[in-house]
């Protein structure tokens, strides 16, 4: 940094070392651009190379440029044409014809096990560049992704360094297993989570990759594009391509910035002299003989809430022969996070070589490596209720804690509840203990590929490639005795762990590729490939609790008075065949056929085997004689494709199988005096347990305008998966509780919008791009039939013909007032909340909740707009989320007065007989709200995700790029929510337990100031 800073510091020097003109003879350069049909263009930009001096083309195509010197080299660009170069001499006029571009179209986009000229597909597939991916400072690279594209919702669940993000292609797909897309990271196949995914305070696996090393990101979001992958595409594919060595002279690269981060909001809650006074009349007692004395007292969110740092640091070197090329490159990201305490530190290195030992021989490898350190807190207690939410996360403790308490004693210790005030408030607990507990995660993780390429004739190639994901873990947890009441100390006080995971996943492709034109207008592509992949898993858990002292923390666990001892293993095998043809008639007709035969040791024996077939067409209309006289439309295409693909992340290993186990307490025998651990049957054999399967049909458009200037791409899709994995009751009778089968089904269908348009293209450019994306989720089936109804929760239910995860509440109807009636059934007090009678039986029972929220937005959306002007850049992006609603879990809490917790500032207008409000109830020592929709609220937002300035410096001798830039991100949300945050789900990934927030980790609002240079 210390360099950076320097480097800053002489920036006006290198300003005036830039504007040194040398004397040069001159020219006035004069002429008109026309393309190759004739007609003049206006706004083509006419610059003299590596300057600013410029110009732009008249209504009639003129321009006119002075002062230009001999030697220079005119450049002659315009959007959907092919950029000229000039060399001046001693000319004065040149007349420029300029050749439409179709790289647009001949782009090439990658695809499973290999690529497509954009113009050649015929699936659903959106692309995202680097630049793109790392406009916002992200630990993660599906937050790179959010709202970038239509028909994918990213769900940052938690602001928490390093932590969980939810990633949903065309909508959830899974009830109990796993719904995040395959990620595929040249060519490692990796998951984002498991059946696990719902935990919140875990650290998400794609934060162990360093987005800064990505080149590009394509996400495959239909059957068709898919299949290739099988019985892991279900859920979608998202293709990682990293950075790779150019042939040409080495590139030396550094990427820096530095910033802060601020909390984007407070919740309003009771001063000391006002909770006191609720306290007072909660209690009937007058503890506190003169509450307004007290004044503001302790503001705990000021407390554990913090300005905290962020920064990244990445060295680059880029560059190669005609025969090798080499990528490599060093990363150091740190986030403090806004709560004190939780931070995420990474180390990461990328090198990628590619090597052509002859014309018909290349090999290479890429190596991802990464060293995370991740220490986090505990926020979004998934257990909803009144102690849960202030004993159990930081957040809940910060809000609900006694403004009229102290953080710390006289020497800086933490100063324990217990010990304050005469014990009155032990059963609260002082929110730096949670900052104080040790939750830390450090993760090693290697992901390495090794390939080899032979053209073994002309047109026919084979790769064979060598692929590891190797992951350990350790995960210490250490609970101090020092956060303890001295009167709760015990010979149990202080507990430990140590959790050391392990996770190997290796993986070998052959592929066999055969390409060729024939008869002029007809080429084909044929793809085969075979792949074996295996995973292989271990853990072992040391705990203890009863310390002496903390002096070791965790590091001397056999310290402990009591020691705990636990491992276990599991492995899974995956075998593939696979094909794909690809035809193609002019560029004007495409077809594609796929098919994937997978065989996986999850499922039962009955069916170890899944076939995955797909196929789609493409129609170029623009390509028809009846389009070409439609000048100003560039392209249309129209794409339709129908395929099958699978889940197999929807159980464990081994739940086919009849398990035994050994649960602990429960099957511990006491045999002639003798301790004997029991073991006992756990699950049933299902030999017919198979895949989840997705059947899903596309129809896509691809619109453009205006040689590709402006450009539309929208997809109707509708995708039903059946024979989900879900967990069935079973009668007790049998002896098992539970069987995981093919019971269930739903539904997904919906709409995708993309528009680009590069609206000015002179001296000042602008382009635009927006997306929005509709998507309707529906259950059609949750156990064969038997149920049409299950609650998930006290509040959430699975309703076949619904959508996943809807809010069943009672419908509040205010507060119960002096003289009414208070019905019988939900424990209504006066003063307390009441519910309507919905069925009119005068009593208050389960036939009176009804659906009250929808979790699941009408549609989310993204904008960006990108400006540049001479040597200035700026970029803004916004993202957002209509119609959904949250089920505000802590408000239920923070709005009851039971006594010796603080509430929110609302309370201050609580209920009384001489103030009758209808929304906060009267104190009540012991009371219970009911679980209604008061707590169900609006949860749309338009977020401003991120606003970037930038500046390159005119270029200077031996310096390729010096570029300087601010950005503020999150700089604003507009909503209506109450929360810390609407942009949330205490349930992480879950895939019915949706839009609950219980004081989730809130996303923080970050300045920054970055500097880029290229050697």
């Amino acid at each position: 940094m210390k360099k950076i800073l320097q480097l800053l510091m002489f920036t006006p020097l290198l300003f005036l070392l830039a504007g040194a003109d040398v004397v040069a003879q001159t020219n006035t350069i004069t002429g008109r651009v026309t393309g190759s049909d004739g007609v003049p263009l206006p706004g083509v930009s006419v610059v003299l190379k590596n300057t600013q001096r410029g110009t732009t083309t008249n209504a009639e195509g003129r321009y006119t440029l002075p002062n230009i010197p001999k030697d220079g080299i005119l450049t002659v660009s315009y959007i959907g044409y092919v950029t000229q170069e000039l060399p001046i001499g001693n000319r004065t006029s040149f007349d420029v014809i300029l050749q439409s571009d179709d790289r647009s179209l001949n782009e090439v986009v990658v695809v499973g096990y290999g690529t497509q000229r954009k113009v050649e597909t015929t699936g659903a597939i959106a692309s995202v560049k680097s630049t793109e991916l790392v406009q916002t400072p992200v630990a993660n690279v599906a937050q790179g992704l959010q709202a970038r594209v239509s028909g994918v919702q990213v769900n940052q669940n938690t602001g928490a360094p390093g932590g969980r993000i939810s990633v949903r292609i065309r909508g959830t797909n899974s009830i109990n297993g796993n719904s995040e897309p395959l990620y595929v990271v040249d060519g490692i196949q990796i998951s984002n989570g498991t059946n696990n995914s719902s935990e919140i305070n875990s650290v998400s696996p794609l934060s162990t990759i360093n987005p800064n090393d990505i080149e590009s990101v394509e996400i495959l979001k239909d059957a068709s594009a898919s299949a290739i992958y099988g019985s892991r595409a279900a859920n979608g594919v998202v293709l990682i391509t990293t950075k790779r060595g150019k042939t040409g002279a080495t590139r030396v690269t550094l990427d820096s910035y530095y910033g802060v981060q601020n909390v984007n909001k407070k919740l309003d809650v009771l001063n000391a002299a006002e909770f006191a006074q609720v306290e007072n009349e909660t209690f009937k007692n007058n503890y506190y003989a003169n509450p307004a004395s007290l004044g503001e007292g302790t503001n705990w969110q000021n407390i554990i809430f913090r300005q905290a740092p962020i920064q990244s640091h990445q060295l680059s070197i880029n560059g190669g022969s005609e025969k090798t090329q080499l990528s490599l490159s060093g990363n150091y990201f740190n986030q403090d996070g806004i709560i004190i305490n939780s931070n995420f530190k990474r180390y990461s290195f990328r090198l990628n070589v590619d090597h052509r030992i002859s014309n018909r021989v290349k090999v290479g490898t890429s190596i991802l490596g990464s060293y995370v350190i991740n220490s986090g807190v505990t926020t979004g207690s998934q257990t909803i209720g009144d102690a849960a939410v202030v004993n159990a996360t930081v957040l809940g403790a910060a809000l609900g804690a006694p403004p009229t308490l102290q953080p710390y004693r006289e020497d800086g210790t933490i100063f324990p509840f217990g010990e304050q005030a005469n014990g009155q408030y032990r059963e609260v607990i002082n929110p730096l203990n949670y900052t104080a507990i040790l939750n830390q995660t450090a993760i090693r993780r290697t992901l390495a590929n090794v390939y080899g390429e032979i053209n073994l004739l002309k047109g026919l190639t084979y790769r064979a490639s060598f692929n590891v994901d190797m992951q350990g873990t350790l995960r210490d947890t250490y609970s101090p005795r020092s956060i303890v009441n001295k009167s709760d100390l015990n010979d149990n006080s202080g507990s430990g762990s140590k959790t050391n995971t392990n996770n190997l996943a290796l993986l070998h492709e052959s592929i066999l590729t055969y390409g060729t034109t024939f008869a002029k207008n007809h080429s084909l592509k044929v793809t085969g490939v075979f792949a074996t992949q295996s995973e292989n898993y271990n853990q072992n858990q040391l705990t203890a609790t009863g310390f002496p002292n903390d002096a070791t923390q965790n590091e001397a666990l056999q310290l402990a008075l009591t020691r705990n001892v636990s491992s276990n293993r599991t492995s899974q095998r995956l075998d593939s065949y696979l094909g794909r043809i690809n035809y193609g008639f002019k560029d004007r007709y495409f077809l594609d056929l796929t098919a994937r035969v997978d065989g996986s040791s999850r499922f039962g024996a009955n069916h170890k085997y899944g076939v995955f077939p797909a196929v789609s067409a493409g129609w170029r209309i623009i390509e028809e004689p009846f389009a070409k006289s439609l000048t100003w439309l560039s392209d249309l295409k129209l794409r339709a494709s129908y395929g099958i693909t699978g889940n197999a992340g929807g159980i464990d290993p081994y739940q086919s199988l009849a398990t035994v186990s050994a649960p602990n307490p429960g099957s511990d025998y006491n045999i002639n005096h003798t301790y004997v651990i029991g073991i006992n049957p756990s699950g049933i054999a299902n030999p017919d347990l198979r895949w989840e399967r997705s059947a899903q049909t596309n129809l896509g458009l691809d619109i453009g305008f205006l040689n590709n200037r402006i450009s539309f791409i929208v997809d109707v899709y509708q995708k039903t998966t059946k024979d989900l994995l879900y967990v069935k009751t079973l009668p007790l009778s049998s002896g098992y509780s539970t069987i995981t089968g093919n019971f269930a089904s739903l539904e997904n269908k919906g709409l995708e919008l993309a528009t680009n348009a590069r609206i000015l293209d002179g001296a000042l450019k602008w382009n635009v791009s927006a997306n929005a994306t509709f998507n309707r989720n529906k259950l059609l089936d949750l156990d064969g039939g038997t149920t049409r109804e299950r609650f998930v929760t006290a509040y959430s239910v699975l309703q076949v013909g619904s959508p996943l995860g809807l809010f069943k509440t009672y419908v509040f109807d205010g507060i119960n007032q002096t003289g009414e009636t208070i019905l019988p059934g939900y424990g209504g007090t006066l003063g307390g909340q009441k519910v309507k009678d919905l069925n009119g039986d005068g009593t208050i029972s389960a036939a009176d909740q009804i659906i009250t929220g929808n979790p699941n937005p009408n549609f989310i959306y993204g904008f960006s707009t990108n400006l540049s002007f001479k040597n200035f850049d700026f970029s803004a992006f916004l993202s957002g989320s209509q119609g959904n609603d949250i089920y505000n879990a802590s408000r239920l809490s923070f709005t009851m007065p039971l006594g010796q917790r603080n509430m929110l500032k609302g309370v201050v207008n609580r209920w009384t007989p001489t103030n009758p409000n209808n929304e906060f109830p009267a104190p009540a020592q012991g009371g219970r709200m009911p679980v209604s929709n008061y707590v169900v609220e609006d949860g749309s937002y338009l977020r401003c995700k991120n606003v970037t300035l930038g500046y390159t410096l005119p270029r200077i001798k031996g310096i390729q790029n010096i570029r300087v830039y601010m950005s503020a991100n999150n700089l604003f949300t507009l909503t209506s929510y109450s929360g810390f945050d609407p942009e949330v789900n205490t349930y992480a990934g879950s895939n019915t337990q949706i839009g609950i927030d219980n004081l989730v980790y809130p996303q923080a609002k970050s300045f920054l100031g970055g500097l880029q240079i290229t050697l």
